[in-house]
C-alpha cells in the first residue's frame, strides 16, 4: 500500500509540476500582444494610456488624436486639416514570434492631391507605422553621415527600417514603395482611394512576410508602433478612426 500511495503521490506530483510549466511557458508567452486597447479605454479629450504624442519641430499645426465613442465602441479619433503629428508607443516585440499585426480603422476621405509617389501628396488620412532595430554601422558612409546629421539636428536618433501601412490615395492595394523623403522607410498600401471611406475595415498583416519583401533581409527586434493622420502637405482635411491594435503569434 505504502508503494501504491508513494507512486500515485509522484504521479500527481508530475502532473502538478507539468501544469505549472504549462501555465508558466503561457504566461510568458501569450497569443496576442494588445498594445492600443483602445476600446477599454474611458472615452473623452485624452491620449491612450501607453501612448505619447509624436510631433514634429519643423510642423506647427498639430493632427488632433481623442478616445470618443465611435459606433458603440470607444476608439481614437483623429482629425488632421493642413496638420501633421501622431500618437505613438514604445514596444519590443519578435516579429518572428508575433509575426501578424492586426488593427480596425476607418477614414472619412482620401486626398485630391495625396500621391506616394512625391513628397507633396505624401499624406495620407489613417497609416500604422511600424519601427525595428537596426545597427547604424550596417548603413554605408553616406548614410550613416545623413543618420549622424540627422541625430545632430532632432537629438534622437531616427529608425532605420520602418513600415508604413498606408491608406492611400490613388496607388493600387499591395503597391510596395519607398517614402518619397527617405530610402529607410518602406510604404505598403493596404487600403487605396475613397469606396471604402466610412465604413470599418479590418486588417491583418504579416509584418515578417512584409519586411523580408521591403527591404530583402531579416528583422530584427520592433522597437515602436504609431498611428497618424497627416495633411500638412497636401494642405486638404480628413478624419480617421483607429480600433484596437494586436500583434498575434501565427
Amino acid at each position: 500500500m505504502n508503494v501504491k500511495r508513494k507512486t500515485c503521490k509522484l504521479l500527481i506530483g508530475c502532473v502538478v509540476a507539468l501544469s505549472l510549466i504549462t501555465l508558466a511557458h503561457t504566461a510568458e508567452a501569450p497569443a496576442r500582444i494588445e498594445v492600443g486597447k483602445f476600446s477599454a479605454e474611458p472615452e473623452g479629450n485624452r491620449i491612450p494610456a501607453d501612448w505619447k504624442s509624436w510631433t514634429f519641430k519643423k510642423i506647427e499645426r498639430h493632427t488632433t488624436y481623442v478616445t470618443a465613442r465611435e459606433d458603440g465602441n470607444v476608439v481614437v479619433r483623429a482629425e488632421a486639416s493642413a496638420s501633421a503629428s501622431g500618437l505613438i508607443r514604445e514596444v519590443r516585440v519578435a516579429p518572428q514570434e508575433y509575426p501578424v499585426l492586426a488593427w480596425r480603422w476607418k477614414v472619412s476621405n482620401t486626398y485630391v492631391k495625396g500621391d506616394v509617389s512625391r513628397k507633396d501628396g505624401d499624406d495620407y488620412p489613417a497609416r500604422i507605422y511600424i519601427a525595428f532595430d537596426y545597427d547604424p554601422q550596417r548603413l554605408g558612409l553616406i548614410d550613416r553621415a545623413k543618420h549622424a546629421a540627422v541625430k545632430l539636428l532632432y537629438g534622437e536618433a531616427p529608425p532605420l527600417r520602418v513600415i508604413n501601412y498606408i491608406w492611400e490615395s490613388k496607388a493600387p492595394k499591395g503597391t510596395i514603395t519607398w517614402s518619397a523623403y527617405t530610402d529607410w522607410v518602406k510604404m505598403i498600401v493596404v487600403e487605396s482611394g475613397n469606396e471604402l471611406a466610412n465604413k470599418w475595415i479590418d486588417e491583418q498583416r504579416n509584418i515578417l512576410e512584409d519586411y523580408r519583401k521591403a527591404f530583402g533581409e531579416e528583422p530584427s527586434t520592433i522597437t515602436g508602433i504609431a498611428i497618424m493622420t497627416d495633411a500638412d502637405n497636401t494642405g486638404e482635411a480628413a478624419t480617421a478612426w483607429y480600433g484596437d491594435i494586436a500583434f498575434h503569434q501565427r
